[in-house]
């Protein structure tokens, strides 16, 4: 869905006569400039087989959104009607050696209404249209591991007793997809564990795609606990997630030629913690193994990041990822990454934006590694093959400038 005159036209008409009501404004952006250690502009670090990479200084683009959200008509019960429209735009910073990708891309990635705090719906919200919905992830590694966006209407944390109950029907996951496929996800949340603990189940169900000959229907289940107030304000997600079919997104939709026979299984955890006014960090530990007739895959992530506050805006940041990939009847490949990153914040709190970040990035990766990325599109795996710019060296480093910040 590109951005489009005409659909900037409408948002404003539509939005227009409401403007008596304030306009929250939100936003992120992320951006980086740097070299590698032969020549040349940036270079990033992925493995063939690894859902997603560690992100300090290891994100090759700019990248920024941007999100309005306006308030049409609040009711006597306490309702409310708002619209809701986010703008991203990305520009990919790759040397062109690497990818030769420069485009910009410019598009609505939510553009939904809801109708907020219904009595008739326990205090639930009803919506429609495209938006980010209920997603988890890790952010060392921007890894959304259970993400039922799309495009879409439902009904959102439905009061069930002190619980929350949540529906919603997708036809689509993005706008890139090529056929739209039908994907049902339930959510239960909020049942207490401990006095900081709470469960959080989904469900996710995609019927058979009248597009596929192969394909078949297929589900996949999520179980998640969260533990609050670790050391203070620290938290720990731990998830389990099983799928088959064209539901081994576990959460989205993954290919709707899927029959049964494909597989997925996921173990993810994530823990922050802000130990002293100077100490923060955040630890992930990823296991995933696919499955499918014609043999299996296993992928396993350890990785962290420790903030050390060295004077009163200045931090030090250090990053340390290590991936394997494992596919049946191939050897094991392997990736390790590490960056270190005087920082530059407001306060030496983990969480403190923006940061202006001198980075240096160093990853070593073996021969399996090297051979897997050949023929890749992913410009972070290109990095690896035996022709890089690295002159066929399976190690690395990049040295940077990164900027990162939200409002």
């Amino acid at each position: 869905m590109k951005l489009s005159f005409r659909f900037v036209l409408f948002v404003y008409v539509a939005i227009a006569p409401f403007s008596v009501y304030a306009l929250d404004i939100t936003g992120y952006a992320r951006g980086a400039l740097g070299g590698n250690g032969q020549s040349g502009g940036l270079a990033c670090f992925k493995l063939a087989g690894a859902m997603t990479k560690y992100r300090m200084g290891n994100e090759c683009e700019f990248y920024g959104e941007v999100l309005f959200e306006q308030g049409l008509n609040k009711f006597e019960n306490n309702s409310e009607i708002k619209a809701h429209v986010m703008v991203s735009a990305y520009q990919p910073m790759t040397e062109r050696k690497i990818l030769n990708a420069s485009a910009n891309h410019l598009s609505f990635v939510q553009a939904y209404m809801s109708w907020d705090k219904m009595p008739v719906l326990a205090g639930g919200s009803l919506w429609a249209g495209r938006r980010y919905y209920k997603r988890e992830g890790v952010h060392i590694t921007d890894f959304f591991y259970w993400n039922p966006s799309g495009l879409g209407a439902g009904i959102e944390d439905m009061n069930v007793g002190d619980l929350k109950l949540s529906y919603a029907w997708f036809i689509e996951d993005s706008e890139n997809q090529p056929d739209q496929a039908t994907r049902h996800d339930v959510q239960l949340r909020g049942i207490n564990t401990n006095s900081n603990g709470l469960l959080e189940l989904g469900l996710s169900l995609v019927p058979k795609s009248s597009y596929t000959k192969t394909g078949d229907n297929g589900w996949a289940i999520t179980v998640q606990h969260k533990q609050s107030k670790i050391l203070g304000d620290g938290t720990n997600s731990l998830a389990v997630q099983y799928g088959i079919g064209p539901a081994t997104g576990l959460g989205s939709l993954s290919s709707i030629d899927h029959n049964q026979d494909v597989e997925r299984f996921r173990v993810i955890d994530g823990l922050y913690a802000q130990i002293t006014p100077e100490l923060g960090g955040m630890l992930t530990g990823v296991y995933q193994r696919d499955s499918a007739r014609d043999g299996s895959q296993t992928w396993v992530s350890l990785g962290g990041r420790v903030s050390y506050g060295m004077a009163e805006y200045l931090k030090v940041q250090v990053e340390v990822g290590q991936d394997w990939v494992t596919p049946s009847g191939g050897a094991k490949r392997s990736l390790s990454k590490v960056t270190i990153a005087p920082t530059w914040a407001l306060t030496t709190n983990f969480w403190s934006r923006p940061e202006f970040r001198l980075f240096y990035t160093y990853a070593h990766w073996n021969d399996a590694a090297s051979q897997a990325a050949v023929g890749s599109k992913d410009a972070g795996e290109l990095t690896l093959t035996p022709t890089n710019i690295f002159g066929g060296d399976k190690e690395g480093s990049v040295i940077g400038v990164q900027v990162e910040s939200w409002w």
